[in-house]
């Protein structure tokens, strides 16, 4: 556990629950999970696209985030494209990740292997997509939240 200092961006992407169509129970279940484990976490709802996937993780990480995690736009319908508007600011891929994500997932939903999330690092930020419901966000986080120490660590400068 880190404390809060570390900040942490939870954003959730989709139309309906950014226009109040549908209630969001992704992201507070991801911060609740985050606040549990002494992170300093924090909620915004976008509607999906690339430009609004792109702003905010830029905007969260600009505020100091050092983790951002998006929770929905991460499977194959017309208008998930949270991976096109996460990518562009990824210095550098981190492709274990998402298939740890995808397989972990997999293990309980067999559609989960439809997942495009992405993982990777943003100058020095941790950015993981996450699909859209509570049970992936549970299980996402059960495989991000052993590594984020060690990543900031090691983002920070520190040894192996």
């Amino acid at each position: 556990m880190l404390g809060d200092s570390t900040s942490v961006a939870v954003i959730t992407v989709s139309d309906r629950s950014s226009r109040g169509e549908r209630a969001d129970l992704s992201g507070p279940r991801a911060v609740e999970l985050l606040n549990e484990q002494g992170y300093s976490a924090t909620l915004t709802v976008i509607p999906d696209g690339i430009d609004s996937v792109t702003g905010a993780i830029r905007a969260a990480i600009e505020s100091g985030a050092r983790v951002v995690i998006t929770s929905g736009g991460t499977g194959i319908a017309p208008r998930d494209l949270t991976p096109e508007g996460t990518r562009p600011l990824l210095t550098r891929e981190l492709p274990g990740i998402a298939e740890a994500l995808r397989r972990d997932g997999a293990r309980n939903t067999e559609t989960a292997v439809l997942s495009r999330g992405l993982a990777g690092i943003s100058d020095s930020t941790l950015v993981a997509n996450l699909p859209g419901s509570v049970k992936a966000v549970e299980e996402g986080l059960a495989v991000l939240l052993p590594l984020i120490p060690h990543i900031v660590d090691q983002l920070d400068g520190g040894d192996h």
